[in-house]
């Protein structure tokens, strides 16, 4: 059979009627625009950008920045000057009158003001400056009240400087200073350069040295590197510089036994571990030589 075969005449379009198939390039086009990423662009980020470029453009101008940045300023200082927001009182627990005088002195806080305008953290460290101040706590109460919460520094010696009295707690902090010694009768009394820096030893001496009662006037640093303890009737009782408490206690225990410090002694040293040393005072001296020159004369007769 004869194969069919169309004329060359049907395959070419009608005349007049455009071709409904796209060109490569269009249809490349419309592949593109239909891709995910794409579309969210167009979806959002064309939207954005137009947003970002009004904003930027409103914003080119300093005069209408300064206006926003004033006017958001003003919105904040609304909301902070709330009167829910403001401290209008300072309580202080645990302080007597002149440390919280001096409390208020160092905070210097011009009442009523925002919280927002305190650092609590900074007022603390300002507060714990203070000499007499050994902790402190700070922190705003409902109602408007700023608390602060004071813990003191206790006294537990005197010292005796070039510069008159001062106060010390059990590290040897500085606490105040003293007037004279009548103020604090019943503390114990240390003197001589450095003995700050080594409070705690001179209260273990202190405490070792009960038994001498009201005998004992305190203890003196000798060349920051040693104690004397200081008794009445001009006695004194010189310390090593290792283990002061143990030699202190040694000796304690002879003048029980002897009645070491009843006697007209001057000075027992104790520096030596292995051997103590008295030292006569000047009058049992001078009678001393005095017994040992009649002696002698009897016996040349």
């Amino acid at each position: 059979m004869r194969a069919l075969r169309r004329s060359p005449k049907a395959e070419m379009p009608a005349k007049g009627r455009a071709d409904p198939a796209p060109s490569r390039l269009k249809y490349r086009l419309q592949r593109w625009m239909l891709t995910p990423g794409v579309r969210s662009g167009l979806r959002y980020g064309l939207p954005l950008v137009a947003v970002l470029t009004g904003i930027g453009g409103y914003f080119a101008d300093q005069t209408r920045r300064d206006a926003v940045v004033a006017q958001f300023q003003a919105l904040r200082d609304d909301f902070e000057q709330r009167p829910e927001f403001m401290v209008n009182v300072m309580a202080i627990d645990g302080a007597d009158k002149t440390v919280a005088a001096d409390i208020r002195d160092v905070l210097s806080l011009d009442l009523p003001i925002s919280s927002f305008d305190l650092n609590l953290e900074a007022l603390r460290d300002r507060i714990v400056d203070l000499d007499p101040v050994k902790t402190a706590a700070v922190r705003i109460r409902p109602g408007g009240i700023l608390q602060v919460d004071v813990e003191e520094r206790t006294p537990a010696v005197v010292w005796r400087t070039r510069e008159g009295l001062e106060l010390l707690d059990d590290s040897g902090i500085h606490v105040a200073e003293l007037g004279h010694r009548g103020l604090h009768p019943n503390l114990p009394l240390v003197a001589g350069a450095g003995a700050d820096s080594v409070v705690p030893e001179a209260l273990r001496l202190m405490r070792a040295a009960r038994p001498l009662g009201k005998r004992l006037r305190g203890l003196v640093r000798v060349g920051e590197r040693r104690w004397d303890v200081v008794l009445d009737r001009g006695q004194r009782v010189m310390l090593p510089e290792e283990a002061p408490v143990a030699a202190l206690e040694r000796m304690l225990a002879v003048d029980q036994v002897k009645d070491l410090l009843e006697r007209d002694v001057a000075v027992v040293d104790m520096r030596l571990a292995s051997r103590m040393t008295v030292r006569m005072s000047d009058a049992a001296l001078t009678d001393w030589w005095r017994i040992k020159e009649l002696n002698s004369s009897g016996f040349s007769r």
